[in-house]
């Protein structure tokens, strides 16, 4: 017995040894990250430097969102909101508490249930005997006249300041801001960026551990623009590829490597973080449904983890048509069908990652990119074969991810089954956002032959279903929605160098209900 108990007694100081160890690397790590992003804070906001969030706005329902940074690591934090129908906090519609810890890194986010659809309204939090900025935001109506929507892809913190968010940020007329993904990207100091902006991001490797993926976003949210945006508008967002890591699929991505370690246990970091600092509810997958009234159907697709299949390297692989290339994955196909046939809005919006319709790019070197729809043809065909043979009507895709302004007539047959002047054979439109300032052809091209290019590849013999295509500006997209027009306008920023308000022109493009696969430019 005498035995057993020294055993015991050993084995018990080795784990509260161990235990101590963990304890102080935790207390490193939470030390280095709150050092690496300490000198982009704004200490008025203290200890809400990230701001505040709200997103996936329900009839009733919706996301509030905020972060909570102490001085020092706590076990825990006690953290009120509110949301009230005033400014002044007068009429408090609905009051609660709640504990966030190490464990959630210090973020709160809480469903606000029993809300008045279509309503404005403010909320706030307390904690460490301090509030937060008052944020607003909306409920989706269940009766509308008019939709808008700002749409926004791909912002990269190495590129310059976020200009095209704090334009959407004093747009008043919004009903949400809908981001298509590349919310962040993984790559280290100095990778995929411009350096004289001398914003690098941190940490300075590339991003692969959960700590990794953190600080990333804690980078991203101290942005002035980015947190005004979100303390403005409720956001609809859904992940691309660069949230993960760059060309990434449900098992697998072009920019990981063996030697960084299991691609499983990196994704399931990256969706954690994902879940932490976005104003999302956690479902998993992250595909999902918003009613705007009978006027619209917003159908958010995950093309990325839910069920999308390693690319092919070529167009000329014998599998390129094979039912098992999947994008989306058999059951959330399924549920996609579904949602289109069974909806009874006028638009049906499809909130879609990569280009849909087929694309001839027109390089020498590079024509058809298979990490598009265009290397994933057999659900395609499906989806087009449904919105046909059920005579659907009024559908848009909306899609981020190539740093350029697309609209396009929808077919993936453009060349035997399409009128390029009547519209004929087109079964939906397409609108594609550029980014918010990630690099595009501009930065890689003169702008003299990036126009060029551009009027090679629109309304062509390659592509004469693209109507309208911009390779060369950054910025944003408003989806408006009335029950007689869908109307795409991009909003284009002035600067890329400096924080500026300044837009240097704006493009509109039109559909009619009825027969929204024509498009007036």
């Amino acid at each position: 017995m005498e035995d057993c108990y020294f055993w015991f007694m050993k084995k018990s100081y080795i784990l509260i040894i161990v235990l101590f160890i963990f304890s102080c690397q935790a207390e490193k790590e939470y030390a280095v990250f709150e050092e690496e992003t300490a000198h982009l804070r704004d200490a008025a906001l203290k200890p809400f430097y990230h701001g505040v969030a709200s997103g996936d706005p329900l009839h009733n329902s919706l996301v509030i969102w905020t972060r909570v940074t102490p001085e020092t690591k706590l076990p825990e934090i006690a953290v009120k909101w509110e949301i009230a129908s005033d400014s002044l906090f007068n009429n408090v519609v609905k009051s609660g508490d709640y504990m966030t810890n190490p464990e959630r890194d210090y973020t709160v986010k809480v469903i606000v249930d029993s809300l008045i659809a279509g309503t404005s309204y403010y909320y706030r939090f307390n904690a460490l005997e301090a509030n937060s900025q008052i944020g607003t935001t909306k409920t989706a109506p269940e009766k509308a006249e008019n939709i808008r929507f700002a749409v926004v892809s791909c912002s990269n913190y190495q590129f310059g300041p976020f200009n095209a968010y704090g334009n959407i940020a004093k747009d008043q007329s919004l009903d949400a801001v809908i981001h298509l993904g590349d919310y962040i990207y993984e790559y280290g100091k100095g990778v995929y960026g411009d350096s004289t902006t001398q914003r690098f991001h941190l940490p300075a490797h590339e991003i692969i551990s959960l700590q990794d993926y953190r600080t990333r976003y804690a980078q991203y949210r101290l942005d002035p623009d980015l947190r005004a945006v979100h303390a403005q508008h409720p956001f609809i967002t859904v992940w691309d590829d660069h949230e993960i890591a760059n060309d990434s699929y449900s098992t697998g991505a072009q920019n990981h490597q063996d030697d960084e370690g299991d691609y499983e246990d990196r994704k399931n970091a990256a969706v954690q973080t994902y879940h932490e600092w976005m104003p999302v509810r956690k479902v998993s997958p992250l595909y999902r449904k918003f009613s705007y009234g009978n006027l619209v159907d917003l159908i958010m697709l995950d093309e990325r983890l839910a069920g999308r299949t390693a690319p092919l390297a070529s167009i000329n692989d014998p599998g390129i048509n094979d039912s098992a290339q999947r994008m989306l994955g058999e059951k959330q196909l399924a549920w996609f069908k579904n949602q289109l046939t069974e909806s009874e809005a006028k638009w049906k919006v499809i909130g879609n990652q990569v280009i849909f319709s087929y694309l001839n790019w027109g390089y020498k070197t590079f024509n058809i990119n298979l990490d598009s729809w265009d290397g994933y043809p057999y659900e395609r065909n499906e989806l087009a074969k449904l919105i046909q043979n059920n005579s659907l009507e009024n559908i848009i895709f909306i899609t981020g991810d190539t740093h350029s302004s697309w609209a396009f007539e929808v077919t993936h047959d453009p060349f035997n089954h399409y009128n390029s002047a009547t519209g004929e054979g087109a079964y939906a439109v397409e609108f594609g956002v550029t980014s918010v300032n990630s690099g595009n052809s501009d930065e890689r091209f003169p702008t003299d032959s990036v126009r060029a290019h551009e009027k090679t590849i629109v309304n062509t013999a390659i592509n004469p279903h693209l109507k309208y295509a911009n390779l060369r500006d950054h910025g944003y997209m408003i989806l408006s929605l009335t029950d007689s027009v869908a109307q795409a306008n991009w909003h284009y920023v002035q600067h890329m160098d400096k924080r500026s308000s300044a837009e240097k022109e704006s493009v509109t493009v039109s559909g009619k209900a009825g027969s929204s696969n024509i498009l007036d430019l």
